[in-house]
């Protein structure tokens, strides 16, 4: 059993990773910011708290961090109180956020002067997933590094991806993001269309549900012709920020992104239009507000 530290516990993909490590067996510790109430049953359950990040470094082994971000990420790292501020040699930080690969790099090399391993260990799937255990995982780090992970990564992932070398993790995540939020973008603007042109939408769920353009994304974004916005329980504004990531990441290469901009500025127009602080399917609200068509029943 490994002794586990783990930032953000508190969110929504974190709380079901912390409970399945809990679970399992191993001493868990985590920082506690905001949302208590989040974490109370993982203090019952045994976790500890730790007083800040550093102290949560000094008594782990490995330490989680499942946070927003690339700010989120550099602050809990190379923060004043910050893990490598309390890290000594032999510690391996996993970076389960969606991060900026270019930060990655930077924070591998930064760790790796002081003899801390950083891994950077994106997941998809959902929330509900996250606390049944069932979450994928993409994993940039060297072989042996992941072998010494795996054990631990299973008790919440399904599925352990091995995207490459370090780095490799966010820019699959970015990958796998942007295709997501293509197919969601274009349904919203689909079914603005076409209700605009008279034509049924449960028609044209019926054709995609039986055809090979259907997922589990389309069908999530399809719950909105029946009242529902969190058939796809990710976060408008968060969705922006790894599309925001994607493009840098693709600028960055100088690869021509015209999808990729065009799914950006469709989602940076939601959220300019009030619907940041929902779940991606208020795309189809923003339609509905772009072009006049009534498609939510209300």
């Amino acid at each position: 059993m490994a002794r586990i530290g783990f930032i953000g516990a508190s969110g929504l993909m974190g709380h079901g990773m912390a409970k399945n490590l809990l679970a399992k067996g191993h001493t868990l510790a985590l920082t506690v910011h905001r949302r208590r109430e989040r974490v109370a049953d993982l203090l019952s359950a045994g976790a500890h708290e730790a007083a800040d990040a550093a102290a949560l470094a000094r008594a782990s082994e490995i330490v989680f961090v499942c946070v927003t971000g690339t700010p989120q990420v550099e602050a809990a790292v190379l923060g004043e109180h910050g893990l490598l501020a309390g890290a000594q040699a032999g510690l391996v930080i996993v970076d389960c956020s969606t991060s900026e690969p270019e930060s990655t790099a930077r924070l591998h090399e930064r760790a790796a002067a002081q003899g801390v391993t950083f891994v950077d260990a994106p997941l998809s799937r959902t929330p509900l997933e996250a606390e049944a255990g069932r979450l994928n995982i993409m994993v940039g780090a060297e072989a042996q590094v992941l072998a010494r992970l795996r054990p631990l990564l299973e008790a919440f992932a399904e599925n352990v991806v091995h995207a490459g070398g370090p780095g490799a993790g966010h820019t699959l995540k970015l990958l796998n993001n942007f295709i997501g939020q293509a197919i969601c973008t274009a349904t919203a603007e689909a079914f603005a269309v076409g209700r605009r042109a008279g034509i049924d939408l449960a028609r044209l769920v019926e054709l995609i549900s039986a055809g090979p353009v259907d997922s589990a994304l389309f069908q999530g974004m399809a719950q909105t012709l029946r009242g529902r916005l969190d058939g796809v329980k990710f976060g408008l504004d968060n969705a922006r920020k790894d599309l925001r990531y994607y493009t840098h990441l693709a600028e960055g290469l100088a690869v021509p992104s015209v999808m990729g901009e065009a799914v950006h500025q469709s989602l940076v127009l939601a959220s300019a239009l009030g619907h940041g602080s929902k779940y991606v399917p208020s795309l189809v609200e923003a339609q509905e507000q772009l072009s006049g068509a009534k498609i939510v029943p209300r």
